[in-house]
Formats: structure tokens, C-alpha cells, sequence
């Protein structure tokens, strides 16, 4: 048979002399049916029409199939089998299978980055592949799925710090389009670098949702968490005292002072509460830091008394982060950095969709999104935290 795949293949480079780059699928489609009957003849142990005593059974024909490849469109004829007990299946095809894999997930990946089914057609023609249909693109949402729920449940491991955060996205439930809390989760490892830990989408954003969040990310191995950043989100605080009960907790400072201007009882005040509360967030520590509250509260005691109480009972939320090392603090006294580098990437990413059809295809975007952004920071050459800094 070797005289025989030469001469194929002399034919095949006759061919591409002839024709150049226009008829490359051709070609490629001959080789590939050239690989796999090779390959039968292997897995028979006898060539075609070869009568051996080793042989394992019969060539059966061909059976045509259409694949989707990286070199486009093409139909290939798989060699079939008879009186073998094994199925006879082209490792060659397989790979195929990859390479559609991989074109399948740059589908849904232009899915998510906000590319319409049509416009995605219109680039894969540009490629050779003729067309998508219904069926190719849920596959597509599958494998995506598959890749994506595959970084939802990796393996986490020691994490110092831990910053949490929620936003609302709209999703169509039975006929309703109501709010879906999407919860998710930052944090700062023993290599100073910051890692997005997780996500989850849930029509709620009551303790029980929040819970179960924090519970999965220690179910999947988060550990050592020293400190908690957060906003002062619905079923949070009661969620977090029952799961990372040993960990001090930080309320953001910049959402603290948003509401200390909403509890104000004039203009006046509103103007310039927040100028006072910058001058504790500033104190050079916290006995410092809680002696200038202690002041503010008693200047507003008289004039403001509801305002006073407000500030009296919420602001301590907000200097935990006096414990921590003095470098330490501008990347967690609020909770900006998740609120900058992944709230506004997920908003930026769904303004296009406005309703989401369901909670899978939300949970789906966001993970996509939070994807690359964890890819990014693996791969940033500075640094998110130093350890090794100190107070003077």
C-alpha cells in the first residue's frame, strides 16, 4: 500500500501546484481520508484486499460527515468496519473533534464579547466555515459552560485578604424580568498578586445566597483569610459572621460616607461631612482615628442628633483597616478595587443585553468576563500587595 499512499499523495501536491490556495479544503480533506484509512489498515492489521492470518476483521465502506475546522467547511469520507468486536474510530478524527472543539468556543466567545449571531456567521465565513446553525451554537454554549464552570470550581488555597461585592443585573423569569444579585469575590494570596475567587448569580441576595457563596469558596480550598473588605450588602454581615467568623471585617469607607451624606439634615451638612470623615479615614492610627469620631459626634450631638447616633454607630465599621500594615491600607479601606476592576468590566459587558433570558446565560457573561480579568492579574508584572512592607 505504501506505492499507493505516495501516489495519493504526489496527486494531493499536483493538485495544490495546480491550484494553489483555492483549493486547499480539497486537499485537506483528501489527506484527512488518507490518514484514517491508513489508520484502519492498522487497526485491521492487514491492507486492503491483504488476506494475513493476523488479520482482525474487514473494511466496511465509508460514511460521509461534515466538519467544522479551523481550514473550514469540509466533508470527509470515515472508513467503517466489520467483524471486529472493537468499534473502529479515527484517532485522526478525534483531534478533528478538538480543532471543532476549539472553533465552537471562538464562537461562544464572541458570543459573550457582545458579537451577534450574525456577526459571528459573518466572521467564520471568513475562515471557510459556511454557516452556523441552532444546533452548532449550543454546542458551542456547552463547551463554554463546561470550560467555564471548570474555572467556578478550581482549587483556591491560602487567601490574606478577601473583598467582596454584589450588583444587580436583570433576568426574565417566567415571563417577569426581575433582579438577580451576581456576588463576587477578589482576593490577595501569600504572592502579593490578586485573583478573582468566584462568582454566583441567584434571584436573592438575602443571607442564604450569600452563605452558600462563602461556604463554596472554602469547600473549595480557600484558607487563611485575615481580613474581610466589603459594603455593607443585605445578608452579608450575617453570612460572613457565621462562615469567617475569625476574621476582622472592613465596611468600605467610601460607601460609609455616601450614607452619612443621605443621613444628613441640611445642604450644609451634606457639604462637608464628608471632608470630616476623610480627616478620621486619615489619622495616622486608630486611637487617633477614634478620638477625631469621638469629636465629630459630639459636634453633631446637639444640632444633628440622628445624624450623630448614625455616625456613632456606624463609622467604627470602617476603621478595622487600622490594623492593618500602613501600606496595606489604601487597597482595603474600601471596597473600590473590586468595585472599579470588576463591577464596572461586568456593567461595561451587559449593557448590550439589558434583560438576560435566564440565569445561566447571566451567570455565563459574567464568568467569561471574570475569566479574563483573573487572567490578566496572573500575568501583571507588578505585585497588588507587598508583604514585605512595614510600618516605620
Amino acid at each position: 500500500m505504501r506505492n499507493g499512499q505516495d501516489t495519493a499523495i504526489e496527486a494531493l501536491m499536483e493538485q495544490l501546484i495546480a491550484n494553489g490556495s483555492e483549493d486547499m479544503g480539497v486537499v485537506f480533506a483528501s489527506l484527512f481520508d488518507l490518514a484514517m484509512r491508513i489508520e484502519r489498515e492498522r487497526f485491521l492489521g492487514a491492507e486492503h484486499y491483504e488476506r494475513t492470518p493476523t488479520r482482525r476483521g474487514y473494511a466496511n465502506g465509508t460514511k460521509p460527515k461534515r466538519l467544522d475546522t479551523p481550514a473550514g467547511s469540509l466533508t470527509v469520507n470515515v472508513p467503517k468496519t466489520a467483524g471486529h468486536d472493537e468499534p473502529f474510530y479515527p484517532a485522526s478524527l478525534e483531534r478533528g473533534r478538538r480543532s471543532t472543539r476549539a472553533v465552537l468556543l471562538a464562537v461562544a466567545e464572541m458570543y459573550i464579547k457582545g458579537v451577534s449571531t450574525r456577526g459571528a456567521e459573518a466572521v467564520m465565513k471568513q475562515f471557510g466555515i459556511e454557516s452556523l446553525s441552532s444546533s452548532q451554537v449550543s454546542r458551542a454554549a456547552k463547551l463554554l459552560d463546561d470550560e467555564l464552570a471548570a474555572w467556578r470550581n478550581r482549587p483556591l488555597g491560602e487567601i490574606r485578604y478577601l473583598i467582596v461585592d454584589a450588583r444587580y443585573e436583570k433576568v426574565r423569569l417566567g415571563g417577569v424580568v426581575r433582579d438577580a444579585a451576581v456576588l463576587s469575590a477578589m482576593g490577595v494570596g501569600p504572592d502579593g498578586r490578586r485573583r478573582v475567587l468566584g462568582l454566583s448569580c441567584a434571584l436573592s441576595e438575602a443571607e442564604v445566597h450569600w452563605r452558600v457563596f462563602l461556604e463554596s469558596l472554602l469547600e473549595r480550598g480557600m484558607r487563611g483569610v485575615q481580613f474581610v473588605v466589603s459594603d455593607d450588602h443585605a445578608g452579608l454581615r450575617a453570612a460572613r459572621q457565621a462562615v469567617l467568623t475569625a476574621a476582622p471585617w472592613q465596611r468600605c469607607q467610601f460607601h460609609l460616607a455616601q450614607n452619612a451624606i443621605h443621613h444628613a439634615p441640611n445642604m450644609a451638612i451634606r457639604k462637608r461631612i464628608g471632608v470630616e470623615l476623610r480627616q478620621i479615614w486619615n489619622a495616622p492610627n486608630l486611637v487617633a482615628a477614634e478620638e477625631s469620631l469621638r469629636q465629630l459626634v459630639a459636634g453633631y450631638r446637639d444640632k444633628a442628633p440622628n445624624l450623630a447616633q448614625w455616625l456613632e454607630d456606624n463609622i467604627p465599621e470602617g476603621l478595622a483597616v487600622f490594623i492593618l500594615p500602613e501600606h496595606h491600607r489604601r487597597r482595603l479601606r474600601t471596597s473600590n478595587p473590586i468595585e472599579r476592576a470588576i463591577q464596572q468590566e461586568i456593567k461595561r459587558r451587559t449593557f448590550k443585553v439589558r434583560v438576560f433570558p435566564n440565569e445561566a446565560s447571566l451567570e455565563r457573561l459574567v464568568s467569561a468576563v471574570l475569566v479574563e480579568i483573573d487572567d490578566k492579574w496572573a500575568t501583571a508584572d507588578k505585585v497588588y500587595i507587598n508583604w514585605k512592607c512595614q510600618d516605620d
